[in-house]
């Protein structure tokens, strides 16, 4: 049958009109809360619950972020809660599943510890809110000279993560069974001949441990032909070339190794157990105050002692991040600007607690503030601040997604 021309313009008026029935029906999408105005945050915070995706592996950072709870808790009205991970990747998959399913809004993860290639994958994703670390009323102390925390694994984080702790490789050893610290390697080619000359006395965890994984990006910054390069993506014509001197590296190392390369310890702890037991001579963390807290829990002698390489190591910042979809915008906006507050971050540093680097700098604080860093007895085998050496940049995280696939190729079989 057909439609007359009145009939046809009477139901599009109609649909119309529907369609804007069902627009105003629907709930309304609240807009993010504005960070510039930090009194209507306050204010949007108080009664909210944020859940923080967090790693919960360590129980002095579990205590710290108990710490950070209870804190918030009574000075704005924000409840904390701790979801433990064991993997960051489990979070970003939480969130992209809720995308998958147009759960836009009301998420189950407001606030995750990230950073490196989870961030990217988050960023690229668009599972991300929108940029408010830099407008956080606490981002006037942060070091901004520092490139790592506006940039993550080279991608500029366009204030979509708040940093909250640095990262820098450093190196151990007992002098009383390997020599003065003076006496220690200086770069990855003297690691290597010092390895040859105490055969079984070095190891490093197994890809895709962070650790393990992070010593593999610094032994590939010392040796590519161009170090640049590892700035860009990784791409099939750049990987080969790049990459050739590390597995070269490897391959060297490997017949000197513990358990001739046979097996690998499983994470950090496992070396420092290694090390305790006299069974590794050398080994290394990504926190400078490691040492010192293994002394003072009795798991190291008291003859260790730290080093890192004079041209630099591997260093980097991590970062806390709201999802494009939290239920708590406000609250996880609050966690971390008090997460960067000169009081935050000085018990973070204080080894008593966690020893995780500031990414606060000291001239941007009251004299009281910088005085109170000053003051931390960092431990008798945690080098200071001006004795940790340059910072070598991470690699763009393409990288070692590769570097993982093949390393486990040459060597995971």
């Amino acid at each position: 049958m057909r439609v007359g021309k009145n009939a046809r313009l009477v139901a599009r008026q109609c649909v119309a009109a529907l369609a804007t029935a069902l627009l105003l029906a629907a709930p309304a999408r609240a807009a993010d809360p504005d960070p510039s105005d930090w009194p209507a945050v306050l204010d949007a915070a108080k009664g909210q619950t944020v859940y923080f995706n967090a790693w919960g592996g360590s129980q002095n950072i579990n205590d710290y972020i108990g710490w950070v709870a209870d804190t918030v808790k009574d000075r704005f009205g924000v409840t904390l809660q701790h979801v433990k991970l064991d993997d960051t990747a489990n979070a970003v998959a939480a969130v992209v599943a809720e995308k998958a399913a147009g759960k836009d809004t009301g998420g189950s993860v407001d606030l995750v510890w990230i950073n490196g290639e989870n961030f990217v994958s988050m960023q690229e994703q668009g599972l991300l809110a929108e940029g408010f670390a830099t407008a956080l009323p606490n981002w006037e102390f942060v070091d901004i000279d520092n490139p790592s925390v506006t940039t993550d694994f080279t991608v500029p984080t366009e204030g979509q993560e708040s940093p909250w702790g640095g990262a820098k490789m450093v190196f151990f050893a007992d002098t009383a069974r390997s020599g003065a610290i003076a006496e220690m390697p200086q770069d990855t080619d003297a690691l290597l001949e010092w390895a040859k000359a105490h055969p079984g006395q070095f190891s490093y965890p197994a890809p895709p441990d962070f650790i393990g994984s992070s010593f593999l990006k610094q032994v590939l910054i010392e040796q590519a032909p161009d170090a640049a390069v590892l700035q860009e993506a990784a791409t099939d014509a750049n990987f080969a070339e790049a990459t050739a001197p590390l597995w070269a590296w490897l391959d060297a190392i490997r017949p000197v190794l513990w358990r001739e390369g046979r097996d690998y310890p499983q994470n950090y702890p496992a070396m420092k157990q290694l090390l305790g037991d006299g069974e590794l001579g050398i080994i290394f963390a990504f926190n400078p105050s490691e040492a010192s807290a293994g002394i003072a829990a009795g798991e190291l002698p008291d003859t260790v002692r730290s080093f890192t390489f004079p041209g630099g190591t591997l260093g980097n910042s991590h970062f806390v991040a709201i999802p494009y979809n939290s239920s708590a915008k406000a609250g996880a906006m609050v966690v971390a600007d008090f997460l960067i507050s000169p009081e935050a971050q000085l018990r973070k540093e204080d080894p008593a607690y966690w020893g995780d680097p500031t990414v606060l700098a000291m001239d941007r604080l009251a004299a009281a503030d910088r005085a109170a860093f000053a003051a931390i007895d960092r431990g008798v085998a945690t080098l200071p601040p001006s004795g940790l050496g340059p910072v070598l940049p991470e690699p763009h995280a393409s990288w070692m997604t590769r570097i993982e696939d093949e390393w486990k190729r040459r060597y995971g079989g």
